[in-house]
């Protein structure tokens, strides 16, 4: 039964993260297709069969859509069901992960409302129900992923950001609010020419981090180390530090990681520091993406 098959899945990739000493584990995503169209499914509105062409992630690829053709509106609840069975297979609490508005209008396409505000605030009204909902089954840890954010510094910063304090609006103070701000995957692994965001664009956009909601924003620093400019501006905001490059099959050795957080650590205090991967480990084989977590963990207990 494929139900029980991804709950095993689920439940079997909680614990392997929590063996390789990861703190807060995910539930890896099991179920999604990709993090974006899994998400829209459990939308009204949008029509999956109704395709659009359109260039995507700043020009780095193009692809056909599926078109939001109505009102945009939450169907019932489904995340939560993840949480419960990721929560179930550990005792550590489970960070969820929901797609940001303006990243979903960018993997879509929009052939209803008037303008893109419109269309990202029906969005972001959606997607709160969905995370108000998580947070009423228990779950203390909620990440809204917005790589666009870095294609899209001056979008973010108009509107992009209000937005997310729509898909925000309601938490009680006990949830942890995480940002996720990625450069981009590569087509392939092992790519290094792979056009990424524009690395100033995080610069660009902390003052905005700053001013929100937000506890914590999770950004790249393994594929290319962020200066002390930005660690700065993040005066209050915790940092979840990328520390593993996501698309590289080379496994990053504990002291060389050790290295870097040393270095961080003048800029940005332990108590506001936390390690992951740069961005999600999907494109690694499981082997590798283990070996990645667990020298993390042995370069974090050197501190």
């Amino acid at each position: 039964d494929l139900d029980q098959a991804v709950e095993r899945g689920i439940r079997q990739v909680v614990r392997t993260q929590v063996d390789a000493g990861v703190d807060l584990p995910t539930d890896g995503e099991v179920r999604r297709e990709n993090y974006i169209h899994y998400h829209c499914r459990h939308l009204d509105g949008i029509d999956f069969e109704r395709l659009t062409e359109r260039s995507l992630r700043n020009g780095t690829w193009r692809a056909r859509v599926p078109t939001f053709v109505g009102p945009i509106a939450a169907c019932e609840p489904f995340l939560d069901k993840d949480y419960h069975i990721a929560q179930s297979a550990t005792e550590r609490p489970v960070k969820m992960t929901v797609p940001g508005p303006l990243t979903i209008m960018d993997s879509t396409a929009n052939d209803y409302y008037p303008d893109d505000l419109a269309w990202g605030r029906a969005l972001a009204e959606a997607l709160s129900v969905e995370v108000r909902s998580l947070a009423a089954a228990g779950c203390t840890h909620i990440q809204i992923d917005e790589p666009v954010f870095a294609r899209y510094p001056d979008r973010a910063v108009s509107y992009g950001f209000d937005l997310l304090e729509v898909v925000l609006e309601g938490l009680d103070a006990a949830v942890t609010r995480t940002l996720h701000m990625c450069c981009g995957y590569p087509d392939v692994l092992d790519n290094p020419d792979f056009p990424k965001a524009d690395p100033s664009a995080y610069k660009l956009l902390a003052e905005s981090v700053e001013r929100s909601s937000l506890a914590a924003v999770s950004i790249e620093d393994a594929h290319r180390h962020n200066d002390r400019e930005l660690f700065d501006a993040l005066a209050s905001t915790t940092v979840v530090l990328g520390t593993v490059r996501i698309a590289s099959s080379r496994v990053e050795r504990a002291d060389e990681i050790a290295r870097r957080i040393e270095r961080v650590l003048e800029w940005t205090p332990a108590e506001r520091l936390v390690l992951a991967p740069d961005c999600g480990l999907g494109m690694l084989p499981s082997a590798t993406a283990v070996a990645k977590l667990r020298h993390i963990r042995m370069a974090a207990d050197r501190f």
